[in-house]
């Protein structure tokens, strides 16, 4: 095949070694966490290199009835720093086996 150095055989060689990366890569982001902080650290939430809430600390000073909105946002925002790191965290890696390469579906 003229578009494929080394023919079709090559390519579909490696896209499958590609495959195998993209594979053992994710099972290692699952076992790395990144750990967001909000209100100066009084809310952390420890997110997986996977995107899943792994776990919430929230300091006992930042407990009050009275200001449950303030607590409830920021967790939110710790969260949402979290995920949003992950993510990138993700797609860095990703881009590294895929050489920037966009896949469809992949992320």
């Amino acid at each position: 095949m003229k578009n494929f150095p080394g023919g079709m055989q090559n390519f579909l060689r490696q896209a499958q070694q590609m495959q195998v990366k993209m594979s053992k890569l994710q099972e290692e982001l699952g076992q790395k966490t990144i750990e967001a902080k909000s209100g100066g650290g009084a809310v952390v939430a420890v997110v997986t290199g996977n995107q899943s809430l792994k776990e919430i600390r929230i300091q006992k000073d930042v407990v009050d009835p009275k200001e449950v909105e303030m607590l409830q946002d920021l967790v939110m925002t710790a969260v949402n720093e979290g995920l949003k790191q992950a993510k990138k965290m993700n797609e860095d890696e990703m881009n590294k086996i895929t050489g920037g390469m966009s896949i469809p579906g992949l992320f």
